[in-house]
């Protein structure tokens, strides 16, 4: 095994595809020269080119409008929208255009397009560059949704996405770059499959579900509530669209008990989903209400302390849970 960085993984990722299928190409903004604004895609303009690595000019709509062509005349393109805020900007494209085309040819023509994008805060970016918007697009039929918390996902992830006939919203999240995880040595293709959760921690009394970097406060926490007696199992989503369900399930049918935590605002965010598919399907495995644990219906503050006090945090998971979990 190698220590990867998460940001590293990205440049793996984007550049294992792009060796194994001439049809890739990668586009956006400082992609090329500049390796990315968070350095996630460094050494790719050397290794392929820059007719396969190309920097767009600042413009979300050019970025996403090239590469829908590009994908509507047979190349797999991977675009890059800097901060997911920025969707904002281009969402009729992606919202109208690039959801709906395959559908509306009646399958006669596939999407094979993955829009990359910085999404999350806890880097002090302020209201504009720190939302979580992974429900945003989870809204839009025919858009598959992702949001991986590792190295070894985000790259085992990205193939899958890439190599995907329909459009795929791949969010990566900006406080996860720095982190280190193990990944396998070699040169062996590293090749996940969309619409699969993990179970990355087993636990009896409690199911926290979570996404991205909620993913590592979530096992923080369950470490915390193991010494109060409280068994916590983490799910790691990590798909949203297609989402399953089954490891959801079936992980309250064993705990009764269910907590979501979501960096998305409350109001509409997808742990609301869950819990509605949870209410329906398994009513009866529950001993008490799903409870979610989101960041409030504000925009984001630039202020650490109330950055810090907007997000869900570990102790504020602790707590909730330690609280509610034995009523």
């Amino acid at each position: 095994m190698a220590q990867l960085t998460y940001r590293d993984a990205v440049s793996r990722g984007i550049a294992q595809e792009l060796a194994n299928d001439p049809l890739v190409v990668f586009l956006g903004e400082d992609v090329a020269g500049a390796g990315g604004v968070f350095k996630a895609t460094t050494g790719l303009l050397e290794a392929f080119g820059p007719e396969r690595v190309r920097d767009a000019p600042i413009s979300e709509q050019a970025i996403l409008g090239a590469a829908m062509g590009a994908a509507m005349t047979g190349l797999r393109p991977i675009a890059e929208i800097m901060f997911s805020d920025f969707l904002a900007v281009c969402w009729d494209i992606v919202a109208n255009e690039i959801a709906k085309s395959r559908y509306m040819t009646a399958g006669q023509m596939e999407f094979p397009l993955v829009i990359r994008t910085a999404n999350g805060g806890g880097s002090r970016f302020g209201a504009q560059h720190s939302q979580s918007v992974e429900n945003w697009a989870m809204a839009i039929p025919g858009l598959k949704v992702v949001a991986p918390s590792t190295a070894i996902d985000t790259i085992g992830l990205l193939a899958a996405a890439v190599r995907d006939p329909d459009p795929v919203m791949f969010f990566e999240h900006k406080s996860c770059y720095p982190m280190k995880f193990d990944v396998p040595d070699g040169d062996d293709d590293i090749v996940d499959e969309l619409g699969v959760a993990k179970v990355v921690r087993e636990g009896t009394d409690v199911t926290i579900v979570a996404l991205a970097l909620m993913v590592h406060r979530a096992l923080d926490a369950a470490e915390r509530l193991a010494g109060e007696g409280i068994s916590a199992e983490v799910i790691d989503v990590r798909s949203l669209v297609p989402l399953d369900t089954a490891t959801i399930l079936s992980s309250v049918a064993k705990t009764s008990r269910l907590y979501t935590v979501e960096e998305n605002p409350r109001l509409c965010g997808w742990g609301a989903e869950i819990a509605s598919i949870v209410a329906e399907e398994a009513f009866w495995d529950l001993d008490g209400p799903v409870v979610r644990i989101t960041t409030p219906h504000v925009p984001l503050p630039a202020a650490d302390a109330l950055e810090d006090a907007t997000i869900p945090s570990v102790d504020r998971i602790v707590e909730t849970i330690a609280k509610t979990a034995r009523n």
